[in-house]
């Protein structure tokens, strides 16, 4: 079974050089290859030559696996030819050069060819490394329709009771039920299927991922027809996302019979639904793809996911047949960086089509939500505090759309410009002329007696004159808005619409039952700070509420950031940027992405966010502001997350709500994750 404990491999590697954090291999990645090389049909000693040619490309390259296309060494389109003694030969003694000339090379082949055991023939991988034969796996399904007629040739492999046989002067086992698992590299467990065993209903892959396999390598021979293309590259996408595994397919290229068919050679590295690297189809030159797997992402994914190993439970027989190789295999060394893009902004799509898609899909999530929580309560009135930044923006738009669908009027959204003692004029006059575009019904509560009222009544040296600007001082202010707001909730019989998003809630930035933190339902509790700015851009841009909302909300998306709690200087300049405090929001998103969506470890967050942020932030700052987020996340926010609102889930990024995503302790410590940021060196 998968179960097993974490290597002796990855605790040393705790303990490893500055110089080693800039390796893909200690982070959990592997690099890996499909291979595509030129051959002849029905001459193995000149398909040896182009398998070699890409195999030490594949080494150069620092990549640990490469597959090449089924039957590669004999050609696919030999029909009877299998059957001629010269050609089995011939391909058996290309394997044992192959063996032979790869003895230094550091990495797993797989490679394809005609093996005879017993007099019947298979269609199989050869598993090598470092010139050892790991294993021989035999295709299970043999098309016998359409184009392909492989049954004439071949026997299935699961017709063999054999479990070792003797080929190419080695001992070694044989079946379709053999895992190859890494011992330098947990995570890493190897299974090969070929071709038409992954177009059957239930893939022999399948049963493979529920029995530890995380790497799925086929071998194929596929041919082209208009519309296959993509039909291959669902079936190996789906089956990674399925199997939750990465799946490695490498298809028959140039030199392959055309007598019928043709070939365009396509091959394609997915890991869980994703394609992570994909060749140029119907080249007529050898080619080598090489792709860099996350493997912790897909053992995270399986720890959360109950229901894998509760499948591997149901189906306990078929994956208690699997058999375990286990091999050594020295990984590369050195500066490595990753080959993959890593996104700045995991939340929000790079491509600006599927950005736009993103939008409107969470719009109708949070309008959804909030439209549902409106029906619910049978309220037909909301009220909402309104200050001209950006998380107040996005929820009044929000507001504006959940009336439209209800066929109720804007001016059902009681919206209040609250100035306190350090609003600007810019943030004021924003908020006030977003609240008219909308046509909402807008008002304006001065909230600075009151809160002077409460400084005197607490004793405050503020109330005597004094310019003491504690947290005191702060949090009145957000106590008087709040209390304002469901005070006015009472009165026009609606609920106060939360403002605060996922990026403050997981920086613990909002006062515990006020502000930002409290509200009968908060709309954009799981949209985080950087997708928010999206969100107003794309509304921005649809011109949908008018050009002066346009222009207004075009405003919004060009202030700082400030809670403008803290008067500023003459020049109106806030004396509060909440970036200075707490990060860069674009920086803590990722961080919060990756440690709430995989669970990574800090110094691998640390790895990716200077892969994706180099350019612009140092590595000495992006550890820095990691600290600040692992402090505050871990240690000292938990409590005010364990009391927040409802609020609908936007993205498979997760949430925080206590009652579904997020649940933890309210005083645990941050030592274990500070202590792996130690790791992460300091320039």
């Amino acid at each position: 079974m998968a179960t097993r404990s974490v290597s002796t491999a990855r605790l040393a590697a705790r303990g490893r050089s500055d110089a080693a954090f800039f390796s893909l291999y200690q982070h959990g990645f592997a690099r890996v290859a499909v291979a595509t090389p030129s051959l002849r049909v029905a001459d193995p000693e000149f398909n040896l030559s182009g398998t070699l040619a890409l195999a030490r490309d594949a080494a150069r390259a620092k990549a640990v696996l490469a597959v090449f296309p089924e039957l590669g060494l004999s050609g696919y389109t030999c029909d009877d030819l299998f059957h001629q003694r010269a050609l089995l030969e011939a391909s058996e003694s290309a394997l044992l050069s192959l063996l032979a000339q790869t003895r230094t090379l550091p990495v797993v082949l797989v490679v394809g060819l005609p093996v005879q055991v017993d007099g019947m023939l298979y269609n199989c991988a050869a598993v090598t490394c470092r010139g050892k034969l790991l294993g021989l796996v035999p295709k299970t399904y043999l098309p016998n329709y359409r184009e392909f007629y492989e049954a004439r040739q071949f026997t299935p492999g699961d017709v063999c009771a054999r479990e070792e046989v003797d080929f190419a002067g080695q001992r070694v086992p044989f079946g379709s039920d053999l895992l190859f698992r890494m011992k330098e590299l947990p995570g890493f467990t190897l299974f090969a299927e070929i071709c038409e065993d992954l177009w059957v209903p239930a893939p022999p892959s399948s049963f493979a991922a529920l029995a530890g396999a995380t790497v799925i390598a086929n071998l194929s021979a596929s041919n082209i027809t208009v519309g296959k293309d993509r039909y291959r590259a669902q079936l190996a996408s789906s089956q990674s996302a399925r199997c939750l595994a990465a799946y490695l397919y490498s298809a028959s290229g140039a030199g392959e019979s055309t007598t019928d068919l043709a070939w365009d050679g396509h091959g394609m590295i997915c890991e869980n639904g994703s394609l992570v690297a994909e060749s140029a189809r119907f080249s007529d030159a050898a080619q080598l793809t090489c792709g860099d797997l996350d493997l912790d992402r897909l053992l995270a994914d399986r720890m959360r996911q109950n229901t894998f190993a509760a499948s591997a439970l149901r189906h306990a027989e078929e994956v208690d047949q699997f058999r375990t190789v286990e091999f050594s295999l020295p990984l590369p060394v050195g500066h490595l960086p990753l080959a993959r893009t890593i996104e700045r902004f995991p939340y929000v799509p790079a491509d600006s089509a599927t950005r736009d898609a993103r939008c409107e899909e969470v719009y109708r999530i949070q309008v959804q939500g909030l439209t549902g929580r409106m029906r619910a309560s049978g309220s037909k009135h909301l009220v909402i505090g309104v200050s001209g930044g950006l998380d107040s923006t996005q929820a009044l738009l929000v507001c504006a759309h959940a009336m439209d669908r209800l066929k109720l009027p804007r001016t059902n959204i009681h919206a209040y410009s609250m100035p306190g003692f350090a609003t600007s004029e810019r943030t004021r006059g924003q908020a006030l002329g977003l609240m008219r575009a909308l046509g909402v019904s807008a008002a304006e509560i001065d909230i600075r007696p009151s809160c002077m009222q409460m400084l005197k009544d607490i004793g405050h040296p503020y109330a005597r004159g004094r310019k003491v600007y504690d947290i005191a001082f702060e949090n009145v202010q957000a106590g008087e808005r709040t209390s304002h707001l469901f005070r006015l909730a009472n009165q026009q019989g609606g609920m106060v619409v939360g403002t605060g998003d996922l990026s403050e809630l997981a920086l613990g930035w909002c006062t515990y039952g006020v502000g930002d933190h409290m509200s009968h339902y908060n709309v954009n509790a799981s949209v985080p700070k950087t997708l928010i700015r999206d969100l107003i851009a794309w509304v921005a841009a649809s011109g949908e509420f008018g050009k002066g909302a346009s222009a207004t909300l075009r405003r919004v998306l060009n202030t700082e950031i400030s809670p403008e709690l803290i008067p500023g200087s003459a020049t109106g300049q806030p004396a509060q940027l909440s970036e200075a405090s707490i990060g860069p929001y674009e920086l803590q998103d990722f961080h919060l992405y990756y440690t709430l969506r995989f669970g990574y470890a800090p110094s691998k967050v640390a790895f990716l966010a200077w892969h994706a942020w180099g350019e612009k932030y140092s590595l000495a700052e992006i550890r820095k502001w990691l600290g600040v987020f692992l402090k505050r996340f871990f240690e000292t926010s938990q409590f005010k997350r364990s009391a927040m609102p409802n609020g609908p889930k936007v993205g498979s990024g997760g949430s925080l709500s206590p009652r579904g995503d997020w649940r933890a302790p309210s005083d645990s410590s941050a030592a274990a994750w500070l202590k792996d940021l130690d790791r992460v060196p300091r320039q």
